[in-house]
């Protein structure tokens, strides 16, 4: 569904410059992928590139497989196209942010069907309902971000990066602000709904736990401080 050949980007000048690198990357249909690696090695720049927000410097390959897109964005993305690109991010790709990223001024309910009404297409909301109801969410649809706890926002944001069932959906640490028993319910749903819904999904996490018992697939930062730079590069059985 989405294959990915030589992305890379340099970040800073001289001996501040530090650069983040992925060899190659290929993930299909309701496949769920975690990046992994210690603080500050790179993980949401890569995700920022490959979520068509961050350009990269290099990239020989971007090639989305599908019946709705079937095309190589590599080109427009080296020509810097964003009018394009943010149409084919904005109905083709899902995010969710660390922090949540949920707008103030509008209700939780607003805030989920955003992606739906951004892209003119109807909401499933009965589907929707359904998901806030798993995530013990369902009771604060009227309220707005600010009334609600961290680990509230994080599960609102994960129904929202979704509302629109996006190909590519990039999380940014999705279980972080929650307890280990919201965790657990949000990490499966996701799983879950990426194998209905036919959801592809990158995530960061350093949730180690739940990436082994799951037997994620998995691309791990691969550091060299002297040179400064980290490659991301998938881990085999034998590394783990």
């Amino acid at each position: 569904m989405l294959a990915i050949k030589d992305l890379s980007i340099t970040r800073g000048v001289g001996e501040q410059s530090f650069t983040v690198s992925l060899p190659h990357l290929s993930l299909t249909e309701g496949e769920v992928i975690a990046l992994c690696g210690s603080s500050g090695c790179g993980k949401s720049t890569l995700l920022e590139m490959i979520g068509l927000i961050l350009k990269p410097d290099t990239l020989s390959q971007y090639n989305f497989d599908c019946v709705t897109l079937n095309m190589d964005l590599a080109p427009l993305i080296q020509w810097n196209d964003q009018k394009t690109l943010a149409e084919i991010r904005s109905k083709n790709l899902g995010f969710m942010l660390q922090n949540g990223g949920l707008l103030p001024f509008l209700s939780v309910w607003q805030n989920i069907l955003l992606p739906c009404q951004t892209n003119e297409i109807l909401a499933d909301e009965v589907w929707l309902h359904h998901l806030c109801e798993k995530l013990n969410i369902g009771h604060l649809l009227a309220k707005y971000p600010k009334q609600l706890s961290i680990g509230e926002r994080q599960r609102v944001a994960f129904v929202r990066s979704i509302s629109h069932k996006p190909l590519l959906l990039l999380a940014d640490e999705p279980t972080s602000a929650l307890d280990p028993h919201h965790s657990e319910v949000l990490f499966h749903l996701m799983l879950s709904l990426a194998k209905q819904q036919k959801i592809a999904v990158l995530l960061v996490t350093h949730d180690w736990d739940l990436v082994q018992r799951n037997k994620l697939r998995t691309f791990s930062a691969k550091l060299d401080t002297a040179l400064r730079q980290s490659c991301f590069i998938e881990q085999t059985n034998n590394d783990r």
